[in-house]
């Protein structure tokens, strides 16, 4: 069995003799057969192949391949972005008339999508403080509660989960554990390990790592009892298929076949071939980028935390930090690369700061090989009300900053120029 970094590298994919060392990019929507009886057993679900580009493809089956077996799932189904990742890992088993408690410390389009779209569609989502026991967490279910979600490490609140509280919530409900290891990344966190059902990442993050392509992903650990009455949509007869039942023909891999051949078949966010390939580039170097990514946060996180302009930093990997015994426990050989910082004097304050920056770039992203920051309140989660930002752990003051992998002096360097502006 290969070790995780060698999985970086070789899983997915294995070149034939004399075959392409690299992944190639299958740059092709359809497939060619020698007889409709071929293709028909496809689209009865009787057979595997390729028929169309929108349900499965060469380049990308590698990469979900590949991630599938960093997280240790059954299977894995690669989206056009994180958004429709976690809007397929919900709407897979939840419709209208049902119910999903939430974590509030999660991403603001994340929030949106849970507080506004879904609810438009009829399912109702609870957000509660993941620090809440796990009595109080039961309080918020319903008669219809199908599933319970949360971030691994809080963006951009930067909190860790109590992963084991959650899972022990879900059991307790019959319900399945859906993640977001966006932050965390298989690296240094696999929350299946710790009871998780679902595990979703934004790969237009660390797993690309280099800010060059959109993509999502949806992990299936295939532990989850799907039989148990409460999700006849896996296990009752799909009549799109001719009555196929997913629990029963797939088994541990009902869930993810279904959000591939329903829910991509009839919404079709599907990941280009070429973003694949560049996806599967990033993923290669993911452990070594890891590394880099969290030694230089540390060193940026105590460096912050002697600002006289910063009330608060929040880095679960300083011992200061209300999370450090949950990081020790969930991501004890390291974090990500993100850090939130307080104002002390607020947005006014933080705007100048980050006005002030020369090398770090003030941008719409994160979790990219180069340095870069942003204004939540004003960006990420402007749409969000006061009481939204509110639980979602964001002041006017907050500063978001993602740490690269630049010589940690050089991103030291630009950070105190423009602190030394806010004094002059």
């Amino acid at each position: 069995m290969m070790e995780f970094e060698t999985k970086c590298l070789h899983a997915g994919y294995q070149p034939e003799n004399g075959g392409a060392r690299v992944l190639p990019i299958t740059q092709s929507t359809t497939y060619a057969y020698d007889s409709t009886e071929e293709i028909g057993k496809l689209f009865d679900l009787e057979a595997n192949g390729y028929f169309y580009t929108r349900l499965a493809n060469p380049t990308t089956s590698a990469v979900e391949e590949k991630i599938a077996a960093l997280e240790n799932g059954v299977g894995a189904l690669c989206t056009s972005s994180g958004q429709a990742a976690t809007f397929y890992a919900v709407l897979n088993i939840l419709e209208s008339g049902d119910h999903l408690i939430s974590s509030s410390y999660i991403y603001g389009g994340t929030y949106n999508l849970f507080a506004h779209t879904l609810k438009k569609m009829g399912i109702e989502v609870t957000f509660v403080d993941q620090d809440a026991s796990v009595e109080e967490l039961l309080q918020a279910a319903k008669p219809n509660t199908k599933a319970i979600f949360g971030e691994t490490i809080a963006n951009p609140a930067v909190k860790v989960l109590d992963l084991e509280k959650f899972s022990t919530v879900a059991k307790e409900l019959a319900i399945p554990f859906i993640i977001d290891n966006t932050f965390a990344t298989p690296y240094f966190c696999r929350p299946i390990e710790f009871g998780a059902d679902i595990v979703i990442h934004s790969t237009t993050k660390y797993l690309d790592g280099h800010a060059v392509q959109t993509g999502g992903v949806i992990v299936d650990a295939g532990t989850f009892d799907w039989t148990n009455g409460k999700f006849p949509q896996l296990s009752e007869p799909d009549e799109t298929y001719h009555g196929i039942v997913y629990t029963e023909k797939f088994g541990a891999a009902a869930y993810i076949t279904k959000a591939r051949v329903q829910l991509m078949r009839d919404l079709g966010a599907t990941p280009s071939p070429q973003n694949s390939f560049l996806l599967n580039l990033g993923i290669e170097t993911l452990s070594v980028r890891m590394d880099r990514h969290y030694q230089n946060a540390v060193t940026v996180a105590e460096f912050l935390e002697k600002q006289a302009a910063i009330e608060k930093v929040y880095y679960p990997g300083l011992k200061s930090d209300a999370d450090y015994s949950l990081a020790q426990k969930y991501v004890p050989n390291g974090l990500c690369g993100v850090i939130s910082v307080e104002f002390a004097d607020g947005k006014e304050t933080a705007a100048k700061w980050l006005d002030a920056l020369g090398l770090v770039s003030l941008e719409v992203h994160v979790a990219d090989i180069r340095t870069c920051a942003l204004h939540p309140a004003t960006s990420t989660h402007r749409q969000l009300t006061d009481e939204e930002l509110r639980q979602a752990g964001i002041s006017p003051g907050l500063v978001r900053l993602s740490c690269g992998i630049e010589n940690v002096a050089d991103i030291l360097a630009d950070l105190q120029q423009a602190f030394d502006k806010l004094e002059g």
